[in-house]
Order: structure tokens, then sequence, then C-alpha cells
């Protein structure tokens, strides 16, 4: 029965039978973190082959001959751009391969912008009121890094196939202060939303009013699908901005955080030769080189799993499908738990992603803080209400993000029926308040 539908005394007695319940679940002394997409042990176990790799004894040159112990290769060795290039789909002379964050490289192009500009626009730090634009729900770090320049967070909605971008078109054609728009394209986090193909090509045929204006694509789950073969495909943004005639706008990052180890990864800035030879100029009084060494070895490892030299991307491919052989049981335990707890009641909604690391629920308006606060109480961490949204102001108070992928199967079974538990007291709390 709809909550809605429900008289007052039926949900006084719905919600005492829920707190009896939720009780119970506090005396168990669960204690599970579901806040960040963290890859699980066992996920990190299928890379350690990677430490074998490369040895003591092997001659560690890469394509170009240079040695990966020495300095140089600012731009990272042939191979990592190459490889980054196959599975980004752009030419690896479009790719810088670095160290181990694509968010560390999300920061270091907001900060050359503000200290240097943009292809001699003047620096953001001198013009005043400077924005980003943020998909909302969107992914908090995104927010956090032009917050923290001192950049104005503007929210754009996100509807079923990506931004709302009649807002976006109107915002960026006709106000020279907006920078720049953040999004995750393929499986957007939260809500595990791929961009259509007349959303690309409206990104694409943006004119922007300021000239510094750039798209920050972080292309984070390029290849993550959780049922291999059954993917969402997403169209190639720089084809797209080729075909417009803006080959310049967009920048496109992506890392292997998520494929092989979170803390020992490879990261990659794509974008067009004129843009990256800016950047290039900026890196070389900051480093005189990446980890080429960490590079070399996750090529290898990855041509090892494809079988063979010049195989990188399809083992790529091959670990992705290992990886989703882990994750997709864990996604479809949360959502065969919403589905059973709470379809019928209408106090919540939620969508089945087809890959990425998140699931998004969105709960009855003003409830997602009290719910995230009652799962806590009972010893279940879930990403705070609120942080998906710039300044952590959700105005609904609506959006929960649930990443599935750290706790174990039966871990994370009750930590689901908790926060459905939770989501039910804090629906009929808000309609028995009136």
């Amino acid at each position: 029965m709809r909550y809605s539908e429900m008289s007052a005394e039926q949900l006084k007695a719905e919600l005492a039978s829920l707190r009896a319940a939720f009780e119970d679940f506090k005396g168990r002394g669960l204690k599970l973190n579901m806040a960040r997409g963290k890859p699980s042990p066992e996920q990190l176990d299928l890379t350690m082959g990677i430490m074998d790799t490369l040895g003591a004894n092997d001659i560690l040159l890469d394509a170009d001959g240079e040695d990966c112990r020495n300095y140089g290769q600012l731009r990272g060795i042939p191979e990592a751009r190459s490889l980054f290039g196959e599975l980004l789909g752009v030419p690896a002379a479009n790719v810088i391969a670095g160290g181990n964050s694509s968010l560390t490289m999300m920061f270091d192009s907001v900060a050359r912008s503000v200290s240097f500009g943009v292809r001699g626009s003047e620096p953001w730090c001198r013009q005043e009121g400077c924005k980003f634009l943020c998909p909302s729900p969107g992914y908090d770090r995104h927010f956090a890094v032009t917050e923290a320049f001192g950049i104005i967070n503007q929210p754009v909605a996100m509807l079923a196939d990506g931004p709302d971008m009649d807002e976006i078109e109107r915002l960026v054609n006709s106000d020279a202060s907006v920078k720049g728009v953040w999004c995750v394209p393929k499986y957007s986090n939260p809500q595990g939303i791929t961009y259509s193909d007349a959303v690309v090509r409206r990104f694409a045929a943006l004119r922007p009013a300021a000239p510094d204006f750039r798209i920050y694509w972080d292309n984070a789950y390029a290849v993550h699908d959780l049922y291999p073969g059954h993917g969402d495909s997403l169209l190639n943004i720089k084809e797209a901005c080729d075909a417009a005639g803006s080959p310049d706008i967009w920048l496109m990052f992506a890392s292997t955080s998520k494929v092989s180890f979170a803390g020992g990864g490879v990261a990659a800035l794509a974008s067009s030769e004129a843009n990256l030879a800016e950047v290039e100029q900026i890196m070389s009084l900051q480093t005189i080189g990446p980890d080429k060494v960490n590079q070399l070895r996750h090529v290898r490892w990855a041509e090892a799993l494809g079988g063979g030299k010049g195989q990188a991307a399809a083992g790529v491919h091959v670990q992705m499908a290992r990886l989703a052989g882990i994750l997709a049981p864990k996604f479809a335990v949360v959502l065969e738990t919403l589905e059973r707890e709470l379809a019928g009641l209408e106090i919540a909604t939620w969508a089945s992603p087809q890959g990425g690391y998140f699931i998004s629920v969105e709960a009855m308006p003003q409830t997602a803080k009290r719910a995230v606060q009652l799962a806590k109480e009972a010893g279940v961490s879930l990403t705070p209400a609120g942080a998906t949204w710039p300044y952590k102001n959700d105005p609904a108070d609506s959006s929960i993000r649930i990443a599935p992928s750290y706790p174990g199967l039966e871990e994370l079974g009750l930590a689901s029926e908790l926060l459905c538990l939770c989501l039910r007291i804090a629906a009929a709390e808000r309609l028995l308040a009136g």
C-alpha cells in the first residue's frame, strides 16, 4: 500500500513496527562502509599479477627506446598513450599519460587556468565571478575542486539522457563568466546515466561566450560495463567537436584506478594538440616526467592478459569482464532489495545502471538526510546526503548515493535492507509531520 494513501493511524502503526525492526538492526553491531566507490580486496587481488610483470633483469625501454627508469617523456611513454587512445577512441598523439590519479589531472587543469589562463586569455584569478556548471546530482570531488579555487558552482539538472542542455546552452552561449562544465558522460556518478548522442552533439555545438570555456569530460567509466557485451555506448566527444568546428573545447580525463590498483594506477588527459602543447609547457615547470616504470608495468600486464604484444586494450577488456563478475552480483543484491522492500510504496525511485560504480536513490523529498543519519546510527556509513550537489546543498534533500563495491555480498544485503528500513522510517515520519 502506498504510504501516501495510509491514514494517520496506519502510518503510526507502520512506524512503530519499523522502529522495532530498526532497534533490532542496531543490536547487531554492524560496521559497514558504503560511502565511496572503493574497490574490494577481491577486485584488487585480480591485479596482483602486475607485480610480477617487471623483474630486476628486464630491459625497461619504451617503444621509443627511452629508459623508463630515467627522466623524460613528459607526455608519458608511447605504449601507455596508445593504450588510453584505443580505450578512449582518440589518437595517441592526443593523449598525455600521467600519474596515478585523474582527479590530480583535473585539479591541475583548473589550477593552470586560474594561474595562467587558457590559450592567451586572462587568468581566471584576475576575472571576477568565474563559474562552472555542475550537472546535479554529480561527483562531489569535482565540485570540491572548483569550490576550492573560489569558482562559483552552478547546479544544472540531470535528465534521463544527460544534463539539461537547454540550460547548458543558455548559460554557456550567453554568459562569459561560465568557464567550464563538469561531466561524467558514461555511467554518471551517481545516477549511472550515459549521455545520449543528441546530448553529446549539443555539447560539441556549444558556442561559448567565453573563449576560455572548456568541457571537463571525465570519462571515468569508459570501460566499466557491468554486463560485458551489453553496456551503454557513448558518442565520441573528439569526433563530435571536430565535426562541429570546435576542436579545442574539450578536455577528457580517465584512469586505471578501477581497472588495476586504485592506489597505483595510471591516469590520462586527452585533448587537441593545441591544448596539450599548452599543458606540456606548464607541466615542464612542474615535473621532469611521470612514473614511466608504472606505465610500462601496466602496459605489459595488460598485453599479457590480452594475448601478447600490442594487445593491451584487449587485456583491459579481459580484466573488466573479470571485475564485472565480482561487481554485477553486488549491484543485483542492492537492486533486488530495493525492489523487494520499497516497490509500490512510492517513497523512492532508482535506476538499474548498466555500468559504473554507483546506484542512485531519489527518496521522498526532505527525507534523505534523516535516512542517512538513521543508517549511520545502526552502523552503515553512506555518502552524506547532499554531497552529490554543489556546496553539499541538495534543495530537495532527496538524493542518496549507494556504493556497492566494497562490502561482501552478505554484508551488502544487510546494509541494503537497513537502508530501505531507514527510508521507510524517514518517509513515515515526514508524512505524519505533515
